[in-house]
């Protein structure tokens, strides 16, 4: 894969798309709930805290915790995303379009999370130091911010440069690389008579970089897990970073 000239917002465009949800469906309701039951246990989250569901998608996090009884706002850069999602609000759930470089409207949260590698997505690293920062400064003194990315570490031994999934009658033709700290994917596909072209751009950042950025914000790391059933992390081993953090 040659590399691409990748828009510095290349994610506003598709995770707005339709085919973003297709290709990544395979993350199904099971998965979300198991995990989310777990990790109300571990932290824990009650209904008496304000929780922030951060890149939530359509909602399928926000909304489970919200039918377990929890106080949930969900926000999304994708303005589709939140009109989805919106179908699901009453008085203890509610979504918002959020970029989550800004400023939170609220800073009265209890509980912060952003799941399913929602982050390393911009072009510059103070992009990511800023992010951190605004979701530090929404959370209560005390509060916890839980981030889950994948362990770079394994990714990058495990990289295939090229293979295709079929789902839902669509072959997306698929080939990744690591470039210069970046993880990119190329996704191409046919479908309804047109061709479609999409990238993704995820920096390789590894447990010293969250380190870093958890210390400038005031966060402090409580535990970091390796995978949804929230075993300890292992370096060579595990799927994910999970980690929990608290204000100072």
């Amino acid at each position: 894969m040659e590399m691409p000239n990748v828009s510095k917002d290349w994610f506003v465009e598709w995770f707005d798309s339709p085919y973003y949800h297709i290709l990544y469906n395979s993350h199904g309701t099971t998965e979300a709930e198991n995990f989310i039951n777990k990790l109300v246990k571990f932290l824990p989250i009650t209904p008496e805290n304000n929780v922030l569901d951060l890149a939530c998608g359509k909602g399928r996090h926000s909304v489970y915790l919200n039918k377990l009884g929890m106080k949930v706002t969900g926000v999304d850069l994708s303005p589709n995303s939140i009109e989805f999602a919106k179908q699901f609000e009453n008085d203890r759930l509610h979504f918002n379009v959020h970029d989550m470089r800004e400023k939170l409207e609220s800073e009265n949260y209890d509980i912060i999370l952003n799941l399913f590698t929602s982050f390393g997505y911009f072009e510059g690293d103070d992009d990511n130091k800023i992010s951190i920062s605004a979701i530090a400064e929404g959370l209560k003194p005390g509060g916890r911010f839980v981030i889950d990315f994948f362990n770079t570490n394994r990714v990058l031994k495990k990289l295939i440069p090229r293979y295709t999934l079929k789902i839902q009658g669509i072959s997306f033709n698929i080939s990744k690389k690591y470039y210069q700290g970046y993880i990119y994917k190329d996704i191409r596909f046919h479908d309804d008579g047109k061709d479609f072209h999409f990238h993704e751009k995820v920096k390789a950042l590894n447990r010293e970089d969250f380190a870093k950025y958890f210390k400038a914000a005031g966060l402090k790391i409580i535990s970091l897990l390796g995978n949804y059933n929230l075993d300890q992390f292992i370096l060579e081993k595990s799927d994910r970073m999970i980690f929990i953090t608290e204000k100072i």
